[in-house]
Parts: C-alpha cells; structure tokens; sequence
C-alpha cells in the first residue's frame, strides 16, 4: 500500500494558453455521488486546461521552451499521473526524446506481434496451461481471461497492431511539431 495513500492530492491542470497550472480538487471528494467529471477551465482566460497529474512540476511562465515541450508531451499522451509513491516513470526531456521514447515503444510491440504471428495455438487444455505457465505476460497482455480460455493468433495480431498503430498516430503528431 502507497505510504501516501490517505493523503489527498490534487491535481494539476495545465493551461498553455497562459502558461499557468492550476490545482484541482476532484470533483467526487466534494460530492461523493457526483459520478461524472466537470471539464477543467482555465480562470484567466477561459480555455480547456489539460490533466497533467498528481505529480506535474510546472515551469517558470516564462520558459517558453519548457512549455511548449510539456504541450509536446500532453499532445502524445504523456502525463504526470502516478499515486504519488514513485512518480510518474520515466518522461522525455525533449522533442528528440519523445520521438525516441515512441519509436522503442513501437518497436516493443512489433517485436510482440511477431510472437503471435508465429505461435502455434495450443489445441487441448493441457497445451493451453502449458503454454500460460510459458508466456503467460503475452496471452495476459491480450486478454485478461487467458488462463481459462485460447487466445487466438488472431486476436493478439488485431491487439498489436491496434498499439502499433496509436503508437504511430503518436509518433506522427509529434513529428509534425
């Protein structure tokens, strides 16, 4: 259990439009039934801010190099979003960074769908444990029932190629900065 677990933090919202961040608290811990969140709006100037997480550090307003990289990183998905216990792993420093970060990513999960391009399927049940107690992680990453059922090289090939191409849609934001 995160030491930090009683502690209620609150999160932090971006606006880029004027360089500021802004605390927030959840909604749920002023309303325990409020079942939906309210869009975060900046109080300066109006626009949608952007969730950047428990643990986002904001840059000096004026560093405008820094600012426009954390849009960067927003834009592709990357956040400040943890429980507070270890932090958010790991963030790119920069543009080249980011590209970098998505191109391994990437090619992680080329490097999966080539197992299910070539995995035999098991065709009983014993194949089947044998083959969970063997990669267990790649059927798991696929389906969380994997255990009880088969997975089919179909599935896991229409599973890692749906990553690679968010990863790509990624990438080509990014690289269009």
């Amino acid at each position: 259990m995160c030491r930090y677990a009683m502690t209620i933090y609150k999160r932090h919202y971006a606006c880029f439009n004027c360089q500021k961040t802004f605390k927030r608290r959840v909604l749920k811990d002023v309303d325990r039934d409020q079942q939906t969140s309210v869009e975060a709006k900046c109080p300066e100037c109006g626009s949608l801010m952007a969730n950047m997480g428990l643990d986002f550090k904001s840059p000096a307003k004026s560093d405008d190099k820094q600012w426009a990289h954390i849009k960067d990183l927003y834009t592709v998905g990357i956040t400040f979003h943890s429980c507070g216990c270890s932090g958010p792993g790991y963030i790119p420093q920069d543009h080249r960074a980011i590209i970098s970060y998505l191109e391994k990513i990437r090619s992680e999960y080329m490097h999966a769908l080539v197992f299910w391009r070539y995995r035999i399927e098991p065709e009983n049940k014993k194949e089947r444990e044998l083959e969970f107690q063997k990669n267990g992680s790649k059927l798991r990453a696929v389906s969380n029932n994997a255990f009880k059922q088969t997975v089919t090289n179909q599935e896991g090939i229409n599973y890692w190629l749906t990553k690679i191409k968010e990863v790509e849609e990624r990438l080509a934001l990014i690289k269009s900065t």
